[in-house]
């Protein structure tokens, strides 16, 4: 049996599979083949024509409370929901589950921004854990974008302003967060494009990973992705609220479009 502190990634029991792809699929939408530097005028106002979450001080965390933060990426970095960019945030979730105080539970990529779903010791842990994470993307971000293209590697800001956190207190805010964060591609209508169009979850998601879908019944890990599909590392929960707590709210269901966060 895994121990609950083991990354998601250690399991790997599937029991379905899916049809294979055709190979004339748009480049952003093949999503997985066979196999920044730190941030410059850290604290300075985010520049651009939308403004983030404010720099006032951030809240107590207890580690009972797991947290959801809201990370936007700049335009010149194009859209998140692409193969090289999965693999990039991918390699930032290898780096990151290193940490002992801070964890990611669960990642949903969108275009321009991401979602995550995280625990952390203490708020002093959240902002080295989340620092971490947005150090180690950028570089690997910035290393994938500039991959075949002419002229000098992107060295530029990936992550222009401060993260927004939302502390969940309650089972129906944690309900609500997850159901969020794990069908957010239907709220962004990505259900409707093909090849997506044909999912069941979306595999730019930890939504693979989540063990307590309604459909699942008594049977878990019931989706296979793609024979070369490389998920996101992300951890089990510790948090009651995220493990069994949210239960006691109602069920969440694959089919779930979900609506804005409170």
């Amino acid at each position: 049996m895994v121990a609950r502190y083991l990354p998601w990634v250690t399991i790997r029991k599937w029991t379905s599979t899916r049809a294979h792809r055709s190979r004339a699929e748009p480049e952003q939408l093949v999503l997985f083949k066979a196999h920044g530097g730190k941030r410059r005028n850290a604290g300075r106002k985010a520049k651009g024509g939308r403004a983030g979450s404010p720099h006032a001080a951030r809240p107590v965390l207890k580690a009972r409370y797991p947290v959801h933060v809201t990370l936007r990426a700049v335009d010149a970095v194009g859209s998140l929901r692409r193969r090289v960019t999965y693999q990039a945030i991918r390699e930032a979730t290898l780096t990151t589950a290193r940490r002992e105080n801070f964890r990611i539970v669960h990642l949903s990529i969108q275009r321009t921004h991401m979602h995550l779903i995280v625990e952390a010791d203490d708020e002093v842990a959240l902002a080295a854990g989340m620092q971490g994470f947005q150090i180690s993307a950028a570089k690997h971000l910035n290393a994938a974008i500039s991959k075949g293209r002419p002229g000098r590697r992107r060295r530029g800001a990936v992550f222009p302003d401060r993260y927004h956190a939302q502390i969940i207190k309650s089972p129906h805010q944690a309900r609500h967060t997850l159901r969020y964060v794990l069908g957010n591609w239907r709220r962004h209508q990505e259900d409707q494009v093909a090849p997506m169009s044909s999912w069941t979850i979306d595999w730019f998601s930890s939504a693979a990973m989540f063990p307590d879908w309604q459909e699942y019944g008594d049977e878990e890990f019931l989706w296979r992705g793609p024979d070369t599909y490389d998920p996101l590392l992300v951890y089990r929960p510790r948090t009651w609220l995220l493990r069994e707590g949210w239960k006691k709210t109602g069920s969440i269901s694959y089919r779930d479009v979900p609506k804005a966060t409170r």
